[in-house]
């Protein structure tokens, strides 16, 4: 049997909360299961945050820079290893990406080099109009500076978390209500599905009311269909919000079970050459995705000798993002910073981290690597 990088992990819980919603009949967008489960995920985060549910992140991520009065020909910062529907919704807009490095010291954006263009440039009177910093595999940026280069600079700060719900920084506060907004994502893949979905969260209220309007069509009230702007169909089904309920009932035993994960490979493959992402004091990661990186100079054997040995035996590992700044779709697009980025994609591996993967499978798959990196 196939052992996947990270599959939907039910709880059992889910199916009362989709019955509930089948015999409600409330299997159009709107309904209880979705207002109930904004407010789970609102009293989770804590911090007087709204929560939107919508069809996807990059759905989030789309309103959120609409909201934020994103246009054409604007310029947007934007951490360049990330997953590409964390960026391209700048090009739904016509927006222009600037891509940044990551900092060694965390695997997430590199605060140092954004205060430094930043200072450039004021100086040259083109500040961008956003900041779109990414938490990366379930590890949250070093938030409290980026929210004070916004304020400072009075640019909104909107945090990509799709990858980091359960995770938390400054010694608590929860991944997904930094900046002035932040999105999440329930894909199959995360740590807790909604099968497929996404929410904007935010502690402004008329952010929030606005998402809500543009979700639906940007209906205006009126006994007829009235529209002074257009919107999209992006509202989270109430069928998927139902099984989001249930998911958001195990969410802190996940991330327990992610960690764990974690610390097993990281103890058995702590080997000259081998690197695993970092955690910055006051940061507590999800550990979403267990990703480390493999020197060949000093081990011998490169990343892709490891994922095949891995893929021969039916088990999915997968390079970490290629950063955006590489992609061709993005080719002459500003990037500044000094490749670390590009080293994490060329040396770097995500191992299966799923948490209903079992010591005994986690153990074969320690055991392959181990082999992959005697054999040459």
């Amino acid at each position: 049997m196939r052992l996947f990088l990270s599959r939907p992990h039910m709880s059992g819980l889910e199916q009362d909360y989709v019955a509930e919603a089948f015999k409600s009949n409330f299997v159009a967008p709107l309904g209880p299961q979705l207002d109930a489960f904004e407010k789970a995920v609102a009293d989770y985060l804590g911090g007087n945050v709204h929560c939107v549910g919508l069809s996807s992140g990059s759905a989030a991520l789309h309103l959120a820079l609409r909201i934020a009065g994103i246009g054409p020909n604007d310029e947007v910062w934007i951490s360049s290893m990330t997953f590409a529907g964390g960026v391209f919704p700048l090009n739904y807009l016509g927006a222009k990406p600037r891509f940044f490095d990551l900092s060694p010291d965390s695997w997430t954006i590199d605060v140092s080099i954004l205060a430094d263009e930043l200072r450039k440039a004021q100086s040259e009177n083109r500040l961008p109009k956003a900041i779109v910093p990414t938490d990366l595999y379930g590890q949250s940026v070093n938030i409290g500076a980026l929210e004070a280069l916004g304020n400072e600079y009075q640019i909104p700060i909107l945090v990509d978390s799709a990858e980091s719900l359960g995770a938390s920084f400054d010694g608590g506060r929860k991944c997904g209500t930094g900046g002035d907004a932040a999105i999440l994502s329930f894909n199959g893949n995360k740590i807790i599905t909604t099968s497929g979905g996404g929410m904007l969260v935010t502690k402004r209220k008329d952010w929030a009311d606005q998402a809500r309007f543009l979700s639906t069509q940007a209906r205006d009230p009126a006994p007829h269909y009235e529209h002074s702007t257009f919107g999209y169909n992006y509202r989270l089904s109430n069928i998927c919000a139902a099984i989001g309920l249930g998911q958001m009932q195990v969410l802190d035993q996940r991330v327990k079970r992610r960690r764990q994960i974690f610390d097993r490979y990281k103890q058995a493959l702590c080997l000259p050459g081998i690197t695993f992402m970092p955690e910055p004091e006051g940061v507590c990661s999800s550990r979403w995705l267990t990703t480390l990186t493999i020197d060949p100079r000093i081990t011998g054997t490169d990343r892709e000798k490891v994922r095949i040995a891995l893929l021969e035996k039916q088990i999915e590992s997968r390079p970490l993002w290629k950063p955006m700044h590489m992609q061709p779709l993005y080719r002459g697009a500003t990037y500044c910073g000094h490749g670390f980025d590009e080293q994490l994609f060329a040396n770097g591996l995500c191992l299966p981290s799923g948490s209903d993967m079992t010591d005994e499978q986690q153990d074969e798959v320690i055991s392959l690597i181990l082999a992959a990196l005697a054999a040459d």
